[in-house]
């Protein structure tokens, strides 16, 4: 029992001193805040991993409303794909062609409550499934923006969206939060990074509580073709207000970049034309304007992969980004080591 009790004495200094730095540790975390439950990265909040998160599969497809057998053989890949839903990069149509044509013709059992067709009587989904964004050719062809936002319900019926507008908005679908955004000057808020539409995608940007957050439009903000190349007016500081990817269309190639520390794509060899490449950006990682494609990309917390596919199956690009990491807990500020030093002076540490 003597040996016991001695024992428990010569552990006290040793817990005493745990204790102190304990004590410094908590009131260290309340001057600081509360901490946050994952990295706090380009302007928001992550939420927290979620084991029981169902991932998801989803198609991009940019520049292909031809109603060609080059948009039918990107079309019919898709579907091999069996998607959860599509995402476009704009110029879903072209010329006098009409929306059931170049759209309802090959996507109809992605749509739901669309205009009615001789392909497509309205959408063969009980969900709506794809998620266009405007390009300039959905504004200058047929007829307009308006046959546009008369034809596609958005974001469907089943989906809230903060913005009260068809032309930009945002949708959430497993763990990532989607923002479609309009970048064509034409837009009533305006396509500026100062613009009203911008203030809305800053705001909700960094109120997202999702793993993660994709970007999309049409005119690419970094491009390295021949045809357009870079659309400065869209070089919106994306990383810091909470994006995680940005997705564009509009210049007929296939390309990844990274800015800011994430990364672009360009996606625009949905089945149209093809453009020719100049001088790789310093941003850019991977070009290709070898054949007509899509992106395949699969989500889930923790993390996303990217995958652009030509029509006839060979995988050009493979990305994978993985979650943030966890924060660790800080050390004692330096202001509270006097309150350290306090509980540790008459300790016997022999």
């Amino acid at each position: 029992m003597m040996n016991d009790h001695v024992n428990r004495r010569s552990r006290a200094p040793f817990f005493a001193l745990v204790a102190a730095f304990a004590a410094a540790w908590l009131v260290t975390t309340a001057w600081a805040g509360p901490l946050e439950p994952l990295e706090r990265q380009r302007g928001g909040v992550r939420q927290e991993v979620k084991a029981n998160a169902e991932p998801i599969r989803f198609a991009v497809i940019g520049d292909f409303g031809s109603g060609s057998k080059k948009e039918r053989d990107v079309a019919d890949m898709i579907k091999t794909w069996n998607p959860d839903f599509i995402i476009t990069a704009g110029d879903n149509r072209y010329g006098r062609t009409d929306y059931d044509l170049v759209i309802g013709q090959f996507f109809c059992d992605y749509l739901k409550d669309v205009g009615e067709g001789v392909y497509c009587a309205g959408g063969n989904a009980t969900v709506n499934a794809f998620f266009p964004s405007v390009g300039n050719h959905d504004y200058s062809d047929g007829g307009g923006i308006n046959e546009y936002l008369s034809y596609f319900n958005l974001p469907g019926a089943d989906f809230s969206s903060r913005s009260n507008n068809k032309r930009y908005y945002d949708f959430v679908w497993g763990p990532v939060h989607f923002f479609a955004l309009n970048s064509n000057p034409m837009e009533p808020d305006g396509a500026s990074a100062n613009s009203a539409q911008a203030q809305w995608l800053k705001t909700q940007l960094m109120a997202s509580t999702s793993t993660w957050r994709i970007v999309y439009f049409h005119h690419a903000p970094y491009s390295s073709s021949l045809v357009h190349g870079s659309y400065a007016p869209m070089q919106w500081p994306f990383a810091a207000w909470g994006a995680d990817a940005v997705i564009a269309g509009h210049t007929h190639t296939y390309e990844r970049l990274e800015v800011d520390g994430i990364p672009y794509f360009v996606n625009g060899l949905g089945g149209k034309s093809i453009y020719g490449m100049g001088p790789a950006l310093p941003e850019s990682k991977v070009r290709y304007n070898g054949d007509y494609g899509a992106m395949l990309v699969e989500a889930d917390p923790h993390r996303l992969r990217f995958r652009f596919v030509t029509r006839s199956g060979k995988v050009i690009d493979a990305y994978i980004l993985p979650a943030p990491t966890p924060t660790p807990a800080p050390w004692p500020h330096p202001f509270y080591l006097p309150l350290l030093f306090r509980q540790l002076e008459g300790l016997d540490l022999k």
